[in-house]
């Protein structure tokens, strides 16, 4: 299953001009037509250059730091919401590998569904950028390549933020094509505004099944896909298919019932981190530090940090988050504003080589920390630390098989409840004015506390662009917050709490 996809993300490319921000970069056209990666990365350290400047004038608001965004439930997440209806996918691109005069090669895109017309100057425009970016994401592991006989498949994806806050997911699906002799593989990615990757891990599943026939039986499955809507969670679609030898095929495309989690794998963490670490990570990510993933596989790396985001839930990465960084980019990520990436350890020495500070460095192939602050083990509060890794601890010694929506839930659940019992009472501290607007009163919020340590973490996660960016949808409407998972579990939790008074 394909994951990486998050919250805050933009894919950007020399040959785009893509200049890369952690929550809606800004977007520049380039001239020329090859990957001018000098030009770029000097866009993109003046971006965020002046992103870093207005974090230290205090300039920098949640509000301008992250685009607008269609209003939303306080608490969901909508960086990779799931709307029943919708179209599966905008396109689907074939990137293959065109060898230069150098000796190198380029990714380029030789195969695209649909193809658009009649479109506004706009509507072509961003066509355009986006179609540029797309072949540096496919294919972030360099330029030197050699033709393979046997190759195996790999499942990974990424996210493209544009400068109005709206999203684009990349499922990619990196195969070998039939043929004789030795060959470059080749990507086939599909791009959609919807992060329901079990859904699209299927898709590719057919896609790929069907490379192996010709690729002129893909583009009926892919037309009747668009042609049908998105289903809504618990429900189901069938896509007609005709394979030549084989007939009429029925594909049944089912969303689970909860799609909050439908996105996330994260057996993928828990197979190579051990508890402590995955605690270790999710408090750096808490209190919006620089983090860095090491894997060699993509598919590895973008399960990993797209599983890690989706801890912070009810909360959202809004900082740069770029699952695999291409090879061109790494010195030009490793700044010194928050970011959750995702390097090739390969890549490892040019990494270390990097002038940065406070820097959790994770190795995904040993399991192990390689950089740490130091105080990683004292930011949570100890006692609930201490519950969160045994619930963890119990999972990992749990001999049971089972599915992964159900690793899904209770390891959610566990980190669901470390937000019900430190913020969780957030909404009896919103003033409401005679309009409708309401106001976080933060002082009485965070001395409504008793536990110290309780009070000491929750002094600091009050300072997070995270939280400022939940308590202002929050502060919008007091209807937002009914209705969410994460209110439903408050609500819980503090009926529990008047029966253990009571009893």
């Amino acid at each position: 299953m394909p994951a990486g996809a998050g919250p805050r993300s933009l894919a950007p490319s020399p040959r785009c001009g893509a200049a890369l921000r952690g929550a809606a970069l800004e977007t520049e056209s380039a001239a020329g037509t090859d990957m001018d990666v000098r030009g770029f990365t000097t866009r993109l350290r003046r971006s965020l250059r002046r992103r870093l400047e207005r974090r230290e004038g205090n300039q920098e608001s949640p509000a301008e730091d992250c685009a607008p965004e269609a209003p939303r439930k306080a608490g969901e997440r909508s960086s990779l919401s799931c709307l029943g209806g919708q179209f599966f996918f905008e396109y689907l691109v074939v990137v293959s590998l065109k060898k230069k005069s150098g000796g190198d090669y380029e990714p380029t895109i030789t195969y695209q569904f649909p193809k658009r017309e009649n479109m506004l100057r706009g509507q072509k425009e961003e066509e355009e950028r986006l179609l540029q970016a797309i072949p540096l994401f496919c294919f972030p592991d360099g330029k030197n390549w050699a033709p393979f006989t046997e190759y195996t498949s790999e499942t990974f994806s990424f996210v493209l933020t544009n400068v109005d806050g709206s999203r684009k997911i990349g499922y990619c699906r990196r195969l070998l094509p039939v043929g004789r002799g030795a060959r470059l593989p080749e990507v086939f990615c599909i791009i959609s505004c919807l992060g329901c990757f079990g859904l699209f891990s299927k898709i590719l599943d057919e896609v790929e099944k069907r490379r192996q026939i010709s690729m002129a039986v893909i583009y009926p499955f892919m037309q009747g896909l668009r042609e049908s809507p998105f289903p809504a969670p618990g429900k189901t679609v069938t896509i007609k298919s005709f394979i030549p030898e084989s007939g009429t095929e029925l594909i049944e495309l089912t969303r689970p019932l909860d799609s909050r989690l439908e996105h996330v794998e994260f057996q993928a963490l828990l197979q190579r981190l051990t508890p402590g670490i995955i605690i270790q990570i999710f408090a750096s990510a808490v209190l919006e530090r620089r983090i860095i993933f090491l894997a060699e596989e993509l598919s590895v790396l973008s399960q990993c940090i797209h599983a890690v985001a989706a801890l912070l839930y009810p909360f959202t990465w809004a900082h740069t988050y770029i699952p695999v960084v291409p090879e061109c980019l790494i010195d030009t990520v490793c700044c010194p504003t928050p970011f959750m990436v995702g390097v090739q350890i390969r890549h490892l020495q040019q990494v270390q080589d990097q002038p940065m500070e406070e820097v959790l460095l994770v190795n995904l192939v040993e399991g192990k920390i390689l950089t740490s602050v130091g105080d990683e083990e004292e930011v949570l509060p100890a006692k609930l630390q201490s519950e969160m890794l045994t619930s963890l601890g119990r999972h990992n010694s749990n001999n049971n098989v089972q599915t992964s929506e159900q690793v899904n839930a209770q390891v959610s659940e566990c980190f669901v409840h470390f937000f019900v019992r430190t913020v969780g009472h957030y909404a009896a501290y919103i003033k409401w004015s005679k309009s409708g607007q309401g106001t976080l009163q933060e002082r009485a919020f965070c001395k409504s506390i008793t536990s110290k340590s309780c009070r000491k973490f929750v002094k600091k996660f009050v300072k997070t662009q995270m939280f400022s960016l939940f308590i202002q949808e929050a502060e919008r409407n007091r209807a937002t917050q009914e209705g969410c998972y994460f209110q439903q579990k408050i609500t819980e939790y503090q009926e529990q709490k008047k029966q253990r008074k009571n009893s």
